[in-house]
C-alpha cells in the first residue's frame, strides 16, 4: 500500500529516506559531469582508436552492468554488438563472482569492466584472461584499487569512478543493491569512449545537454513538488497495489523499461513485468483478464485464501514507455485499445525532443523517481 499523503509531505519523506535515495536521483546531473571530467582527465579524447572493435563485451556485479550494456546496445543502434558477460559464483558476494570470456574473444574485441568495488578479484581475474587474449580493457572503478592497477598492468585504461559524499550511506546493513546514480558513474566515461571510437555519438556537449536534461527533471520531480504535477509522484502514485506491466517501444525505451523493473524490484520491492511492444500484447493479454485484472473478483475460486488480505492483492497496470511519437506502424493504438477494452489503468511516458541519449535520461530520470518515491511511501 502506499501512504499518498506522505507524497505531498516533504519532511516527512525525508525523514523515511534513510539511505539518501532522493538525494541520490536528484544529483544526477551532478554526477554526470563529474563523470566526464573523470573520462576527459583519463586522457579519453587523447585516444586514437584503430577502427571499432568487432564486439564489446561488458561485466560487473549488480544490476549496474546490465544496464550499461543496455543502454550501450540501445544507442549504438546496431553498429556494433554489444554483449553482457553473465557472472557465475554461489552467492552475489565480492570475491564470489567469477566472469569467463566468451571463446571467440580476442584481439579485435574490447572489454568493458563497470567496476564500483575497487578490490573485485573476479574482475582482475577477467582483466588477466583479456590479457592473455590480446583485448583491449577499459575499467570504470575506483582510483588507486587492486582492479585498477590490474587494468594498468593489463596496458588498459582506468577511468576513476565518480562518486559523491552520500555513496557512502549505501555501504551499510540494509541498504538497496546499488544507490541511484551509480549507472551514471559508470556509464558516462563509457559513453566518453565510445563516441571516440565512433560507436556512439556522445560527444561533451551532448553529456552537458544530458546533464541539463537531469537537472530539469530533478526540478520537476523534486520533494516540494505537489503530485498533482510531479511526474515521478504521479508514477508512484498510479503504481500503489499495482503490478506494472511495462509495455515499451521505440529505440532506447525496451532498455529503460528493463531497468525501471529493475529498479522497482531493488529499491521498492515491487515485481514488474517488461516487454516489448508489439510482442507485449501478446505475451501479456492473459494477465489482463486472469487473477491479476483490474476487475478480477477478489472471490475468485482460485484465490489464495490463507493470510491474503483482499486490499493487499495487486492489480494489473499498464506503463507504456515510448522514446517518440506513435507513428503510422506503431503499437501504441493498439495497446490502448487492448487496456480500455479490458478495463485495465494505462500511465503514458514520453519524453521531451531532444537525441537518443536525452530522451532515455529523461525516461530514465522519471522512472528512478518514480521507484524511489514508492519505495518510501510505501507502508506494510
Amino acid at each position: 500500500m502506499l501512504d499518498e499523503s506522505l507524497l505531498d509531505t516533504p519532511d516527512a519523506l525525508a525523514g523515511a529516506d534513510r539511505f539518501g535515495l532522493l538525494r541520490g536521483v536528484a544529483e544526477s546531473g551532478a554526477r554526470v559531469r563529474t563523470a566526464a571530467r573523470s573520462a576527459a582527465e583519463s586522457g579519453i579524447p587523447e585516444l586514437t582508436p584503430d577502427g571499432r572493435p568487432r564486439t564489446v563485451l561488458v561485466a560487473g556485479p549488480g544490476p549496474a552492468a546490465a544496464g550499461v550494456a543496455d543502454l550501450l546496445r540501445a544507442l549504438s543502434g546496431g553498429s556494433c554488438p554489444v554483449s553482457l558477460i553473465p557472472p557465475t559464483g554461489v552467492a552475489p558476494l565480492p570475491g564470489a563472482l567469477r566472469w569467463t570470456l566468451p571463446g571467440w574473444a580476442g584481439p579485435l574485441d574490447l572489454l568493458l569492466l563497470a567496476g564500483p568495488d575497487a578490490a573485485d578479484p573476479g574482475l582482475a581475474e577477467l582483466v588477466e584472461q583479456a590479457y592473455r587474449r590480446g583485448c583491449a580493457v577499459v575499467a570504470v572503478t575506483p582510483a588507486g584499487g587492486p582492479l585498477s592497477d590490474a587494468v594498468i598492468q593489463a596496458r588498459g585504461l582506468a577511468v576513476p569512478l565518480a562518486t559523491t559524499a552520500y555513496d557512502a550511506e549505501f555501504d551499510v546493513e540494509g541498504a538497496p543493491p546499488a544507490a541511484p546514480g551509480t549507472l551514471w558513474s559508470i556509464l558516462i566515461p563509457l559513453l566518453s569512449l565510445t563516441d571516440r571510437i565512433g560507436l556512439i555519438s556522445a560527444s561533451p556537449d551532448d553529456l552537458g545537454k544530458l546533464a541539463d536534461r537531469l537537472d530539469e527533471i530533478a526540478e520537476r520531480c523534486g520533494p516540494a513538488i505537489p503530485t498533482y504535477t510531479n511526474p515521478g509522484k504521479a508514477l508512484a502514485a498510479h503504481l500503489a497495489d499495482a503490478l506494472p506491466l511495462i509495455w515499451t517501444e521505440g529505440t532506447v525505451a525496451p532498455a529503460v523499461g528493463r531497468h525501471f523493473a529493475t529498479e522497482l524490484a531493488g529499491l521498492a520491492g515491487r515485481p514488474a513485468l517488461p516487454a516489448e511492444l508489439p510482442e507485449a500484447l501478446t505475451t501479456h493479454r492473459t494477465l489482463l483478464t486472469g487473477a491479476l485484472a483490474a476487475d478480477a473478483d477478489p472471490d475468485d475460486f482460485f484465490r489464495d485464501r490463507v493470510e491474503q488480505p483482499t486490499a493487499n492483492r495487486l492489480h494489473a497496470r499498464v506503463v507504456l514507455l515510448r522514446d517518440q511519437e506513435p507513428g503510422p506502424l506503431s503499437a501504441t493504438r493498439a495497446a490502448r485499445a487492448l487496456a480500455e477494452e479490458r478495463d485495465t489503468p494505462l500511465s503514458e511516458l514520453e519524453p521531451g525532443t531532444g537525441s537518443d541519449l536525452e530522451k532515455a535520461a529523461e525516461l530514465l530520470a522519471i522512472a528512478d523517481f518514480g521507484a524511489v518515491y514508492l519505495a518510501l511511501a510505501g507502508t506494510e
